[in-house]
């Protein structure tokens, strides 16, 4: 997918991004919040990557029973990665009351406990969250919407992704960025969130967010270009097969 098809998705996150700019000047957010929201993305991107999973297109039907291993084991992979990372903003960041107050209920069967564990910390971080906080929370839903719509349906990024690639898509963006922004909310919050050093941080996520977002669907859409897509056409070397029939015939 060339970069003017990637038009239409850069912009949309780039305006939802542009959101916590005025929760900053406006409503008087701090680097806490801006990183809850920052964490909530992650779920979202989890979310659309489990319906990107259902949907890649398999070489032959008997393999679509993968997806049935491997839509649960990215649940809880995932699942367990954004609830220790949630975990770290109730303790470090004390949102949410804190972990004093934590508490997950009953415990879920084997390792869908992680699952449970992103479900009570996500429940327990909404309950704290700041007043106007679920209108990027919506933007950041379609703003993703958006762009699985134009890079993974009409771009048509199922036909070249596989779903070892989609298992391990999430990981390759979420860690760099969030490393980056929890590195750069440290600091802030100890010095106060002044709004200056939370603008820079705001844009730098921006900025690091688009880069990531280009680079991710210029690559999903040149996967496989070697090879056939399903549903494609045969790969370009099939006419020198035939050509060596021809002449091998014609001797």
């Amino acid at each position: 997918m060339g970069l003017p098809k990637l038009v239409l998705s850069v912009v949309a996150l780039t305006a939802v991004n542009c959101v916590p700019l005025a929760g900053i000047l406006v409503l008087d957010w701090d680097a806490t919040v801006i990183v809850l929201l920052y964490w909530t993305e992650n779920v979202i991107i989890g979310a659309y990557n489990i319906v990107k999973i259902a949907m890649v297109k398999v070489d032959r039907p008997i393999l679509h029973l993968t997806k049935l291993f491997a839509i649960p084991f990215f649940s809880i992979h995932f699942g367990g990665f954004c609830a220790v990372h949630g975990l770290f903003l109730l303790f470090f960041f004390g949102l949410g009351d804190g972990l004093e107050s934590f508490s997950p209920g009953p415990t879920w069967p084997g390792p869908f406990i992680f699952v449970q564990l992103l479900v009570a910390v996500l429940a327990q971080l909404w309950r704290s969250r700041p007043y106007g906080m679920e209108w990027p929370v919506i933007g950041l839903v379609l703003s993703h919407g958006v762009s699985f719509v134009q890079n993974y349906l009409v771009g048509k990024e199922y036909l070249s992704l596989s779903i070892g690639e989609l298992m391990s898509q999430p990981y390759k963006r979420i860690v760099l960025l969030h490393v980056a922004i929890i590195a750069g909310a440290i600091p802030i919050v100890l010095l106060g969130s002044p709004i200056p050093l939370l603008l820079i941080l705001v844009v730098a996520k921006i900025w690091i967010d688009i880069r990531l977002h280009i680079k991710s669907h210029k690559l999903g859409s040149a996967g496989g270009g070697g090879g056939r897509k399903e549903g494609g056409p045969e790969p370009a070397a099939e006419p020198d097969s035939r050509r060596r029939e021809v002449r091998s015939e014609s001797m």
